[in-house]
């Protein structure tokens, strides 16, 4: 039997199982890149086919006779197609909100004012302006009409996808649980028809 102070002296030299613990001090490190490198790249695939869905089923929405529930339903339905199992058939993973205006340039601003009297630039009582949601009175912070619009309405989507991460460290790490991809679009409804405006005047 050696000395014990002739061990203590050896250990420094020593190599045995050092491999062992060497390659548990990278494996962590590694996995983790290799982990973060797939979810990152989940994401953008994700978010790719959600852009395509959805122009491609905004392009067939503007010539009419399509119902936005009609859209929602071609988005869902290819977006699912990559979503994990258990979110497959979850109905909160894919949200699809279409929201309509009358041009371009009232895209997230209030009702346009189609008379404008003085005092100039503002709206007051003996204004007349576009009521968008048939509420009989004028909004100055409308967010858009819940519906597919009519002929020549300029219709904008917001597509949110919300579905747990493909590995739960990510989450651990600070990421979120959730993977989240937000696409939004603007398309003008084609010609098919005369423009309804709802013009209203105190």
């Amino acid at each position: 039997m050696r000395p014990a102070h002739r061990s203590l002296r050896a250990l420094p030299g020593a190599r045995d199982g050092a491999t062992v613990v060497e390659f548990a001090l990278v494996l962590l490190p590694f996995l983790t890149l290799v982990m973060g490198a797939l979810d990152i790249g989940y994401q953008v695939y994700l978010g790719a086919l959600t852009n395509g869905a959805m122009e491609r089923a905004a392009r067939k929405a503007t010539v009419g006779k399509v119902t936005k529930d009609q859209v929602a339903s071609v988005i869902r339905s290819e977006v699912r197609t990559i979503l994990p199992s258990g979110s497959q058939n979850d109905p909160g993973a894919v949200t699809v909100t279409p929201l309509s205006y009358t041009n371009f340039a009232s895209v997230g601003k209030g009702e346009r004012i189609t008379a404008d009297t003085a005092p100039v630039g503002q709206y007051n009582s003996t204004d007349c302006y576009e009521d968008r949601n048939n509420n009989g009175r004028y909004d100055a912070t409308f967010g858009g009409g819940d519906d597919m619009g009519t002929a020549d309405d300029v219709m904008y989507y917001d597509v949110l996808v919300k579905v747990p991460r493909l590995f739960p460290l990510m989450a651990a790490l600070g990421l979120g649980p959730n993977t989240i991809v937000d696409a939004r679009t603007l398309i003008r409804n084609q010609p098919y028809g005369d423009q309804q405006i709802r013009i209203r005047c105190s």
